[in-house]
């Protein structure tokens, strides 16, 4: 059996690189990263316009700090809870380790980005591997973020 959780991003000002989500995966659970979007909800109009490079990776063995902790929200109502670990908004990225790049993106401030991975595209992270979706570059001025990642745990 698996679940599926979404992980949401509600309205954060951002004005600094981080990682927009970093997860930790449970000791003995692989996780795969499903779908995210991104957009932005302060910034309206051509002279607000830019695009901000997000990167995908896993593999970092030193977490992130500086955002907050989240509970994973289940998919179906009823759903056990998640056993992996997420955060949001760090601001100091996750490092160290032996990183692996699985994607990067253009997020177009005013039309924002969805990402769902085809099957071919998931990526099975192994049991407490670290996961992270980064903006890798810095807002011209802060823009109000919404979004939500949704991750499946195998065996939950």
């Amino acid at each position: 059996m698996s679940g599926t959780f979404d992980i949401p991003i509600a309205a954060v000002v951002v004005s600094a690189q981080q990682d927009l989500w970093e997860i930790t995966g449970h000791a003995a659970r692989p996780f795969v990263p499903i779908a995210f979007h991104l957009s932005q909800v302060s910034d309206f109009g051509d002279a607000q316009a830019e695009i901000l490079p997000i990167l995908v990776k896993s593999g970092q063995t030193t977490s992130g700090s500086g955002g907050s902790a989240i509970t994973p929200t289940p998919t179906e109502p009823g759903g056990s809870a998640a056993g992996f670990v997420a955060e949001i908004n760090n601001t100091t990225k996750a490092s160290a380790g032996t990183i692996v790049s699985h994607g990067a993106y253009g997020f177009n401030v005013l039309t924002g980005l969805d990402v769902v991975f085809t099957q071919e595209q998931q990526k099975l992270m192994a049991a407490g591997r670290r996961f992270t979706i980064e903006l890798a570059g810095t807002p011209n001025d802060a823009i109000t973020v919404t979004g939500t990642l949704t991750v499946q745990e195998v065996g939950s």
